[in-house]
């Protein structure tokens, strides 16, 4: 009988929503949770009866009855805590992007392999029911020969913590870039973006971005498939959504226009509605109820939640596919190498944005 692999949360906020799918999970314990807010940290973890409490990383790290750790702390804070907590010889599921730099991506893969061990990113777009339903339709032919694919993220950040603030659109871009790329079945080689509007002289100093919206064209190794992705993060007005479209020979998925106005497959010419299923059957059946319920909800909301409507039901396939990878001893989906490339692409394409649209090589994290 396996083991239970024995959980430490870090960060609060978002992370929170974790906290009784790995309770209720066979196969996982949630042994602790972290967050420097000494206040929240109490609070948090009498609500859930968690057991062992720390304000402090490295005492978690040197914790030896913490098997794993799930990082959902700020942006900045991603890579150095993930270095370290896979140096401690902790697996991480770590929240996107993987990092903002291509030295940290780096330095995370390396980590990852001299340590042996897991680094999974949880990246909600490759587990939300539309994403498996698609890449269902992928799988058994009704899409056919993939042509071209879409991805976009537009959301207005204002009023979220403060180093968000003047963020590069694509330095944050893996909810659009992960599910085309998770669906060509590749991973992006080179990048072209170009850079458009302007954001307000207040934002635009925090990280020398200029731009409201970035726009990106990935190129695929070995791949005659293009895809697209756009970003947006402040001074844009558009309703929040994180969609992508895929044109196939024999069919194409197209994300709906407006929230509630539905999804639509064209098949051939004919457009036609597309009902979207839930997935909670292919789930073990004691976290089953976690794709359309949570920690959050109307009266209880994280910011996340009020813009981004639960995340499609993914949060408890991301947790058991962590928890499951790291029983059977095998990589995640979404491993260290994968996760590199989708938050290069976007830290590649800023790049590309600043010179203009010049084309960016993606650096190969494979070797």
């Amino acid at each position: 009988m396996t083991e239970p692999l024995r959980i430490a949360l870090v960060g609060l906020g978002f992370g929170a929503e974790f906290i009784p799918i790995y309770q209720a999970h066979r196969h996982a314990e949630l042994v602790a949770v972290a967050q420097r807010d000494s206040e929240r940290l109490r609070r948090v973890a009498d609500q859930f009866g968690v057991p062992k409490r720390f304000s402090d990383f490295a005492a978690l790290l040197a914790e030896p009855e913490i098997d794993a750790v799930h990082i959902s702390t700020p942006i900045a804070l991603y890579a150095e805590q993930t270095v370290a907590a896979l140096e401690a010889g902790k697996p991480v599921a770590g929240t996107v992007p993987m990092a903002t730099t291509l030295e940290d991506c780096r330095a995370i893969v390396t980590a990852a392999r001299r340590s042996g061990r897991t680094y999974m990113m949880m990246e909600t777009a490759v587990y939300t029911r539309e994403f498996l339903h698609v890449r269902d339709l992928v799988e058994d032919g009704t899409i056919g020969r993939i042509q071209f694919l879409r991805g976009a993220h537009h959301q207005e950040m204002a009023g979220w913590p403060g180093y968000w603030e003047g963020l590069p659109p694509m330095h944050y871009a893996t909810h659009a870039v992960a599910p085309v790329l998770a669906l060509a079945g590749g991973l992006a080689d080179s990048v072209m973006c170009l850079g458009s509007g302007r954001v307000s002289d207040e934002l635009a100093p925090r990280y020398g971005s200029p731009f409201a919206v970035e726009t990106a064209l990935m190129t695929l190794g070995g791949s005659p498939v293009r895809a697209e992705a756009a970003r947006s993060l402040f001074e844009t007005a558009h309703e929040y959504v994180e969609s992508f479209t895929v044109f196939g020979d024999r069919a194409t998925f197209e994300w709906e226009q407006t929230a509630g106005a539905g999804h639509v497959l064209h098949v051939g010419e004919k457009p036609q509605r597309l009902t979207v299923p839930d997935f909670a059957h292919r789930l073990p059946p004691e976290i089953a109820r976690f794709t359309t319920r949570g920690v959050y909800d109307e009266d209880n909301q994280h910011l996340s939640f009020a813009q981004g409507d639960g995340h499609g039901g993914s949060h408890p396939h991301l947790a058991h596919e962590f928890v499951s990878s790291r029983a059977g001893r095998r990589p995640p989906a979404v491993d260290a190498t994968a996760a590199a490339n989708w938050t290069a692409v976007g830290i590649c394409a800023h790049e590309s944005a600043l010179r203009g649209g010049e084309r960016i090589e993606i650096p190969d994290f494979t070797g």
